[in-house]
């Protein structure tokens, strides 16, 4: 059981505290002057491929790499200045990004020119930061296993809660970890955005899906776990309600991932007994991931890592789609990363340096 608290923070931006129904009301105020909130950017219509690209200069400003007594992220009180959390604790906080790519507000509208290919509109949508614990040098695999539970919860509500906004099409709850992946902020934490179109990548998998149903009237997603365990090279782990596995053609040079053994198109759809085993099972990868490379001095590495839970667009193809997690990681061995260079980044190219029969076994060596 969670009690999700909202509240406002001094510039009009939501925040929820969600705790254990037994923990104190939460009730601090926000007395920073922050002024007017920060509209959204804008949409810009690439005609060349006929996606989209937010602009949002003023992310530019956004908080870089502070020192640990001016994390915002921290509650307020543990630093020499206030942060985002106006409580002086909290086990799992969400609230509005404060430099969003996406904004329930905008000042700008919808134009055309007269050529027809310079397509503007308001990048309205939400974009979220979820702060996993008020421990600024805990990680989400050191978490206890009801607080992973209690994030899980999280995603969950706020996937349901985001998706009934009107401009909203589709939900992305992910994480990015290390300074090699670019994050800004050190403090354990994820984000979840609300996009007002369905982003690329999102739409490719749903297009791959409904070929996929319309040609066999089964979902894609059920069929690669199916093969993947009658495999079994690329199996990482195999839980009541969970499956992991180095998916066959493996992009990244660490890639795993986690399925739900049943058919379900997001997190919300879970029942109680498949968030407690994903509680476990993630927290489980997530520590193998940490003890996947070795150092010289014989340590294990702690491993730059983006976590995504690809899940059912808000309103379209919903019975086509299944959930799952993407594990994946830029260091390709200690001290060196896979860069996107020319093939990846100029024509989408791939090219993997890690046979994904070899990630499988490595994570599978290294279980708790």
């Amino acid at each position: 059981m969670n009690r999700f608290t909202s509240r406002r923070l001094a510039d009009g931006r939501e925040i929820t505290y969600v705790d254990d129904p037994d923990a104190p009301v939460r009730s601090a105020v926000d007395t920073r002057p922050l002024g007017d909130r920060l509209p959204s950017g804008e949409l810009r219509r690439d005609a060349l491929v006929g996606d989209w690209v937010a602009v949002a200069g003023h992310r530019q400003g956004r908080t870089f790499l502070p020192p640990k007594d001016e994390c915002p992220l921290c509650p307020t009180g543990r630093g020499s200045v206030p942060s985002e959390v106006p409580e002086t604790s909290y086990e799992v906080a969400v609230f509005e990004n404060r430099f969003p790519s996406y904004a329930p507000v905008s000042l700008g509208a919808r134009s055309v020119d007269a050529s027809g290919l310079f397509e503007t509109r308001p990048a309205l949508g939400r974009c979220e930061v979820v702060c996993f614990t008020s421990d600024h040098e805990g990680s989400f695999k050191d978490l206890p296993v009801e607080r992973v539970r209690r994030v899980v919860d999280t995603w969950a509500e706020r996937t349901t809660a985001l998706g009934q906004l009107e401009q909203v099409e589709h939900v992305f709850c992910f994480e990015n970890r290390g300074r090699e992946i670019g994050v800004t902020l050190h403090h354990p934490h994820g984000q979840i955005y609300a996009y007002p179109y369905l982003p690329a990548r999102t739409a490719q998998l749903l297009a791959r899906a409904q070929e996929h149903q319309a040609a066999t009237g089964r979902l894609l997603g059920a069929d690669l776990l199916a093969a993947e365990q009658a495999d079994g090279s690329r199996i990482v782990l195999t839980s009541e309600h969970w499956s992991a596995y180095v998916p066959f053609a493996a992009r990244w040079p660490v890639e795993v991932h986690l399925a739900p053994h049943r058919d379900v198109p997001d997190l919300p759809a879970l029942d109680d007994a498949e968030r407690d085993d994903l509680a476990v099972v993630y927290r489980e990868l997530l520590q193998r991931l940490d003890r996947y490379y070795v150092g010289p001095d014989g340590e294990p590495i702690t491993l730059p890592y983006m976590a995504a839970w690809h899940q059912a667009p808000v309103r379209v193809g919903r019975d086509a789609s299944r959930l799952h997690l993407q594990l994946m990681s830029v260091l390709r061995a200690p001290g060196k990363l896979k860069y996107l260079a020319g093939s990846e980044s100029g024509v989408g190219g791939w090219i993997t340096d890690v046979p994904p029969e070899r990630q499988a076994a490595r994570l599978r060596e290294v279980a708790s």
